[in-house]
């Protein structure tokens, strides 16, 4: 049945599907929407108590329900300076050390940081010897992303791709999976050296947003994008720790890389198949942050 269930993302026109459920996750369609909303609740068990609006009916699109906020209290930010707290709801796919420039996918699978960077060289050297985080969110989390430390946004790339899956089981069986999938890279100027934060996109992923640029795709293209920002002056955009940072519209995967010895430890509990919760404790710093010039 697995093997099956990978053909299919291969034979599947993926790019097409995803498109058509993101014009009606945008739609407004009243009752439709309504009960597109409450079979989801039931079909992914989600907790609306958490949701500061917890009434199916209050969100006119599908979109809306998605990117629902959460009540603000559940969510607090730890401030330690010398902590880094975990930028969004779901699971530790896995994490660890980039090793000569290889991220570790699953086993028999890795993919490079200057293949999941875009193909940009320099920016792949930057986290030479440092480490990654790659995160999953399922369909029932929390699907607003947010800043681990506080930064400085520097650069953003549109990298164009496939859509296959990015469940745990796609994830042990197509090589390369987070580097050939369409894809966000933003990287950040902090404290302890740049910070690279990939959203990256899956089947059924009708948006993927970032708070500055608004909708980055669709439309999608068959090249990569990139667009430089200012760091100091009054155009530089500074993120707080906790800040907002992107939304997905429907689930997909975050990939965090991290420059040489800017992360001491993870915390524990920081591991493959683990719950990870927004504001909590994610990695130990080697050094306080502070807000980045």
């Amino acid at each position: 049945m697995d093997s099956i269930k990978i053909a299919l993302q291969y034979m599947l026109p993926k790019h097409f599907l995803s498109r058509l459920v993101g014009k009606f996750a945008a739609a407004e369609v009243g009752a439709i929407t309504t009960a597109a909303i409450k079979w989801f609740i039931k079909q992914y068990k989600i907790d609306m108590s958490e949701a500061k609006q917890p009434e199916p009916e209050a969100y006119k699109t599908f979109n809306d329900f998605f990117t629902r906020a959460l009540k603000p209290e559940l969510r607090p930010i730890n401030q330690d300076a010398h902590i880094m707290a975990h930028p969004v709801d779901g699971a530790v796919s896995q994490c660890g050390p980039i090793e000569a420039g290889n991220i570790f996918q699953a086993k028999g699978h890795s993919y490079t940081s200057e293949a999941l960077l875009g193909g940009n060289k320099d920016d792949a050297a930057r986290f030479d010897g440092g480490d990654f985080a790659t995160i999953y969110l399922a369909p029932k989390d929390y699907h607003r992303i947010h800043m681990p430390i506080t930064g400085t946004l520097s650069k953003m790339t549109y990298v164009p791709g496939e859509l296959f899956s990015v469940n745990p089981l796609t994830a042990q069986n197509v090589p390369g999976l987070f580097a050939r999938n369409e894809r966000v890279v933003a990287i950040f100027e902090t404290a302890s050296g740049p910070l690279a934060m990939v959203l990256v996109g899956a089947t059924i992923v009708a948006s993927i947003e970032t708070i500055w640029a608004g909708t980055v795709t669709p439309p999608g293209g068959k090249q990569v994008f990139s667009w430089d920002y200012p760091t100091t002056g009054p155009e530089a955009l500074t993120l707080e720790k906790g800040a907002e940072m992107g939304r997905f519209k429907l689930g997909s995967t975050v990939v965090m890389l991290f420059a040489q010895d800017a992360i001491e430890t993870f915390a524990d509990g920081v591991e493959p198949g683990e719950t990870t919760r927004m504001g909590q404790v994610f990695a130990k710093l080697n050094q306080p942050v502070k807000d980045a010039e």
